[in-house]
């Protein structure tokens, strides 16, 4: 694990450029309990996991204050270990699953916070509803028969590459679609007002182009 006071360290100096209102979601994914506490140390509180029982070992061990946010490629049958407690499903890329979360919601007497995945990058490996796709998924409105989900906005990683630009453009597009969804669906929806967009690499851009939350890895935890 890489020293405590290092972690502390760096989760204070990325929020220190972060302007106010902006989330940062440690991504804790392939790190031990104990590179947690150490960011939880330093007051983070929100952690962001890909796999559905590496969440749910981390939660009975680690403080429950903390906001446990499911980032990862979501698989039906993974539902029922995050279901109970997580804060945050940023990776909801079809319907079809946004019926299964919300099935486990109704077992668990709880409304389940989604966000629609957007899939804006120029590579085929990553997952997410198309814009044309998500916008009709909304426009035939079957979603609002789901009463144990809420869906608070969008997530989208941009494409991996050193064109700034290009990433810009990705992120603006999700903005607008953003922009255009609360108008049709949520405008009088105070919890639609979520972009997660932006990783260590590219946040920057895209706080200046509307993310609210962040999500930020190998910055904090790694080598």
């Amino acid at each position: 694990m890489k020293d405590k006071s290092l972690i502390e360290e760096r989760i204070k100096a990325i929020r220190a450029t972060l302007p106010q209102g902006v989330t940062l979601i440690a991504v804790s994914k392939y790190h031990p309990a104990e590179a947690i506490e150490a960011a939880y140390s330093a007051g983070q509180r929100d952690f962001g996991e890909s796999k559905a029982q590496d969440l749910a070992a981390k939660h009975k061990l680690l403080p429950p204050d903390i906001k446990w946010h499911f980032i990862g490629h979501l698989q039906s049958n993974k539902i029922k270990y995050i279901a109970p407690f997580v804060h945050l499903i940023h990776s909801i890329d079809s319907y079809r699953l946004l019926e299964e979360v919300n099935k486990h919601g109704a077992k668990n007497s709880r409304r389940i916070p989604c966000l629609l995945q957007i899939h804006i990058a120029q590579e085929e490996t990553k997952f997410g509803f198309a814009p044309a796709e998500c916008m009709k998924m909304l426009d035939e409105g079957k979603w609002r028969e789901l009463e144990y989900i809420e869906i608070n906005g969008l997530m989208c990683m941009a494409s991996n590459t050193d064109d700034k630009k290009q990433i810009a453009n990705e992120f603006a597009a999700v903005q607008q679609l953003f922009k255009e969804i609360k108008e049709r669906h949520f405008a009088s929806k105070n919890n639609f007002s979520i972009i997660s967009a932006g990783m260590s690499d590219d946040y920057p851009i895209a706080i200046e182009h509307g993310s609210t939350h962040i999500r930020i890895g190998s910055s904090i935890f790694a080598g």
